[in-house]
């Protein structure tokens, strides 16, 4: 078989397992939101290509940017990474969640394991590895030059700079908190 009766068969059967699912297609590619397969309000199951896009998803989205809507999940490749609620990997320079984030933040920045800058601004359960690191709620540990939350239920932070809002005074409810902001090391339990 040629290769270009192998790519066609591959180009067959995406097109067909997307005719054949068109209430939750397996592919979607766009360029932006509104220049794309399938409009940004239909749920993708399985792959999203894209240089922008944005969708409710349960899929591997790899793109410049990767946009999704409402509870979703999987794991996202891009530059920046933005959801509502969002369950998975976020792997990017920029990585936001509006709501709960369930998963890891992290990224490429400067060869590292870490990104620029995590967020998310409901609860974050999980991992946020980034220079700056913020969340809402902190159940899980930030790594990051300056991590940030407003109340933790059972978070650590590591960093140079590590701020938690609603711990009250340094050391007064030891060892379950440390302060409201420490170098090096902070934790609420």
């Amino acid at each position: 078989m040629s290769k270009m009766h192998l790519v066609s068969a591959c180009v067959a059967l995406l097109v067909g397992c997307a005719a054949a699912q068109e209430s939750i297609p397996a592919f979607q590619a766009s360029f932006t939101p509104d220049y794309a397969i399938y409009p940004r309000t239909q749920r993708i199951q399985g792959l999203t290509l894209s240089f922008w896009g944005e969708n409710p998803q349960t899929s591997l989205a790899l793109g410049f940017v990767n946009g999704s809507s409402g509870d979703s999940s999987g794991l996202s490749l891009g530059l920046a990474n933005y959801a509502e609620s969002y369950a998975g990997l976020q792997w990017s320079f920029a990585n936001f969640s509006s709501g709960n984030m369930t998963g890891w933040q992290g990224g490429p920045l400067l060869g590292f394991v870490f990104s620029g800058l995590n967020y998310a601004g409901g609860e974050m359960r999980g991992l946020q590895i980034g220079a700056v690191n913020l969340a809402g709620s902190l159940s899980g540990l930030q790594l990051g030059l300056v991590n940030y939350c407003q109340r933790a239920d059972s978070g650590l932070q590591i960093g140079v700079v590590n701020l938690i809002a609603n711990n009250q005074y340094w050391f007064s409810e030891w060892p379950h908190e440390v302060g409201p902001g420490m170098i090096l090391v902070n934790w609420h339990f």
